[in-house]
C-alpha cells in the first residue's frame, strides 16, 4: 500500500463512527440486580482512534456530541489521549433526548456459560443524525491530510443519513490519496443483512482494507464460508482463505483484508489468533489458546488498531498481523471497550514476550 508521507499529513488517522456511553454492572454482575453501573465511552470505529492515540499516533474523530454532560463524557475521554475533535459534529441538548441524544449501551460481561449481552439505547443520537454536507471533507483530507481513515459497518447501520455520509467520507478520502479501512462489523440488532449487503458493496471500490469475522462477510458482503458454522466460532482458516480469494478476486482494489479467529470455549476463555491478507500472500497470526478473558467487548477492534499501527509506523506484513493479535488480546484484559494497553507492552507481547512479573 502507498501510505502518505506522515510530513505531508496533520493526521495519521481519522476514524468516523459513533461513540456512545456504556453502562455495566461491576465485575460479572447482571443489570437487572445491580445498585451500580460502571461508565465507560466506546464505539468500534472510535475505539481505533482511542487506541492509537495511546500508541503515539496523531489521531481524530469524526462523530456526533451533544452539549450534555453526556457529551462531556466522550469529549473528556477523547481528548485524554490525544485525539483531535475539530471534526465532531456538535449539537445542543434539547434537555429531554427527543434528537441528537448521546447513544447507550448496557453491557453484562459474560462468565462462564454465560455469554456477554449488549442492549442499545442508542435511537436519535447526535452521530445518527449527521447529515451528508455537514463535514467537510475536502478540508480535512486534502488541505489537513489524513494518511488512514477507518469506518466501518455500525455507523452505516445507523441511519440513512448515515449510510450516506459514510459513503461520502470513503469517496472523499479514496480521492485524496487516503487508505481506507472498513470493519464490516455487523449487528443484527441494527439492521438486516440484505439491508447491510446493499449499502456496503457499492462502497467496496473505494475501501483499501477490508476486517470482518466469517459472519460479517456472511452477512455483509454476501460470501458464504463454505463448510464452517459461524456460530460454532470454529478457527477453519482453509475454509475463511478460499472466502477470502473469492473476496479479492472479485474486487481487485482490496489490498488487506484482516480477520479474528476465535473459538469460544466459555464466556472468560476464549481461542485467539487472525490471519491477514496481503496483496496476494496469507499471513498467520500468533496463536493465544485458552486466552484468559476480563473483557471481551473491543477485542476486534484492538485487533484492528494494532495491525493499522504496523502499517502507519513500516512494519512487515507478519509484524501487523502479529500486533493485531497481541493488541487484541491485551485489550481483552481490561474492562471497558477502549485500551489501557501501553506501546511498550504491546511490542513485547507481539514479540513473544510472557505475562512474568516486571519488578
Amino acid at each position: 500500500m502507498q501510505i502518505r508521507d506522515p510530513k505531508s499529513c496533520k493526521f495519521d488517522q481519522v476514524s468516523l463512527g459513533e461513540c456512545m456511553i456504556r453502562l455495566s454492572p461491576p465485575q460479572h454482575g447482571r443489570v437487572e440486580f445491580s445498585p451500580i453501573l460502571e461508565v465507560w465511552p466506546g464505539g468500534g470505529e472510535y475505539n481505533v482512534s482511542y487506541a492509537l492515540a495511546r500508541l503515539g499516533q496523531r489521531t481524530g474523530w469524526v462523530g456526533g456530541l451533544n452539549s450534555s454532560p453526556m457529551g462531556a463524557i466522550i469529549r473528556n475521554h477523547a481528548r485524554s489521549a490525544g485525539m483531535d475533535l475539530s471534526y465532531v459534529v456538535e449539537r445542543k441538548y434539547d434537555g429531554v433526548g427527543k434528537k441528537d441524544r448521546i447513544g447507550l449501551n448496557f453491557t453484562e460481561v459474560g462468565v462462564s456459560k454465560r455469554s456477554s449481552v449488549t442492549l442499545y439505547d442508542r435511537g436519535h443520537s447526535a452521530t445518527a443524525g449527521i447529515k451528508p454536507g455537514e463535514i467537510n471533507w475536502k478540508k480535512l483530507f486534502n488541505e489537513d491530510g489524513v494518511r488512514w481513515l477507518h469506518t466501518g459497518g455500525i455507523f452505516a447501520a445507523l441511519s440513512e443519513s448515515a449510510r450516506q455520509v459514510v459513503a461520502e467520507a470513503v469517496k472523499a478520502a479514496h480521492d485524496a490519496g487516503t487508505i481506507v479501512s472498513y470493519d464490516l462489523n455487523f449487528r443484527s440488532k441494527l439492521w438486516k443483512s440484505e439491508d447491510a449487503i446493499a449499502t456496503t458493496k457499492p462502497l467496496v471500490p473505494y475501501i483499501d482494507v477490508l476486517i470482518g469475522n466469517e459472519e460479517d462477510f456472511q452477512k455483509v458482503l454476501g460470501y458464504a464460508v463454505e463448510g464452517v458454522d459461524v456460530e460454532k466460532g470454529e478457527l477453519d482458516t482453509t475454509a475463511f482463505k478460499n472466502m477470502v480469494t473469492k473476496v479479492t478476486r472479485d474486487f481487485k482494489n482490496i489490498k488487506v483484508v484482516g480477520t479474528t479467529l476465535r473459538g469460544v470455549k466459555s464466556a472468560t476463555v476464549n481461542d485467539w489468533s487472525a490471519i491477514m491478507w496481503h496483496e496476494g500472500t496469507f499471513y498467520d497470526g500468533p496463536n493465544f489458546p485458552n486466552l484468559e478473558i476480563e473483557d471481551r467487548v473491543g477485542g476486534g477492534d484492538g485487533f484492528a488498531s494494532g495491525f493499522i499501527y504496523g502499517f502507519l509506523t513500516g512494519k512487515t506484513p507478519q509484524d501487523c498481523v502479529n500486533l493485531g493479535v497481541a493488541h487484541g488480546a491485551l485489550l481483552m484484559s481490561t474492562m471497558g471497550d477502549t485500551s489501557q494497553i501501553t506501546l511498550d507492552e504491546l511490542l513485547h507481547t507481539a514479540a513473544g514476550g510472557s505475562a512474568r512479573i516486571k519488578r
